[in-house]
């Protein structure tokens, strides 16, 4: 049994990670301020003997015993990100270095969840790791982009300086049950506004694409690249299949039976036009791809926004 710190542990992700890491057998410390997260994503979890559950924000720091450490703590929808942009790159260095600093004191091994935001809005299609992106360093993503670019720099110079046992993770776009209904991302936005029978609004022209990695498909990657050996990343995981926002919300319309109509907003600041992972590395090093279809995780996704909405 290994004594686990989930950052941002009572998240869409997160919630999903402890699940895991409790059904693995493993004693969960979850960590969260609660600013985007929510108890109810962990509330099964409160009552089990191998679960703990502490609200904390990782600006400060935090003195505890642990064997490995998953920093997944960070607003990540651009709603929520932009809400509070500077404590938004505080969350992303500040506690990159409260972690870091943990984990060099304790020797745990720790996996930073960064992302495909990385890449920017990228000039090379699809986007391998090797691939140094396209960022805007002063735009309103910024905060989160570079946030998160940072936060990998940190990694590194750890590792190299102290010889911290590091674990990077790019994620792409994931959904699935307990994404926040407001939380402003493409897949809770189409559902909730089809469910209400509202106009879907899509930004732009609707053709810029997005990869949809299911979270289930996207924790067993999380999972094997912690236990890996002799790998650091950075590593994609998401699902490679490239559809575009008038397809998803067809897609979504078709699932829902919505009689909602499509309807087209202004394409916002530095949003990125093409965004599908190279997933080569993650075959080779862990044995991953993903398995679930957009078709069939949408399914899962949307009952679940039907139980939230009732």
């Amino acid at each position: 049994m290994n004594r686990i710190l989930v950052t941002g542990g009572a998240g869409f992700l997160g919630s999903h990670l402890c699940d895991r890491l409790i059904k693995e057998g493993n004693e969960v410390i979850c960590v969260d301020n609660l600013f985007t997260g929510s108890k109810d994503n962990i509330r099964h979890l409160l009552s089990h003997p191998d679960f703990e559950f502490i609200r904390h924000d990782i600006t400060e720091p935090l003195y505890i015993e642990v064997d490995q450490i998953y920093n997944l703590a960070c607003p990540a929808s651009p709603p929520h990100y932009q809400y509070n942009p500077i404590k938004t790159a505080k969350t992303s260095v500040y506690g990159a270095m409260n972690m870091l600093g943990l984990a060099k004191r304790v020797k745990a091994r720790i996996l930073q969840a960064s992302t495909s935001e990385v890449y920017g809005d990228p000039e090379i299609h699809p986007q391998p790791e090797a691939y140094r992106g396209c960022v805007n360093p002063i735009g309103i993503r910024s905060c989160y982009d570079e946030g998160k670019r940072m936060s990998e720099t940190l990694f590194f110079d750890y590792h190299r300086e102290h010889g911290v046992d590091i674990k990077v993770i790019r994620i792409f776009n994931t959904y699935g049950p307990r994404m926040n209904p407001d939380d402003g991302r493409v897949v809770s936005n189409f559902i909730v506004q089809a469910l209400k029978g509202e106009d879907i609004t899509v930004y732009g022209d609707g053709r810029q694409t997005r990869s949809f990695c299911y979270v289930d498909d996207l924790i067993d990657g999380m999972y094997r690249m912690m236990n890996s050996e002799d790998f650091t990343g950075p590593v994609n995981l998401g699902n490679p299949g490239e559809f575009t926002m008038i397809e998803l919300a067809e897609k979504v319309m078709e699932l829902t039976r919505s009689s909602s109509r499509i309807v087209h907003c202004p394409l916002p600041s530095d949003d990125p036009t093409q965004r599908q992972p190279v997933i080569g590395l993650a075959k080779e090093k862990l044995g991953w791809e993903p398995k679930v279809a957009l078709e069939d995780g949408l399914k899962k996704t949307i009952e679940y926004f039907k139980t939230v909405m009732e």
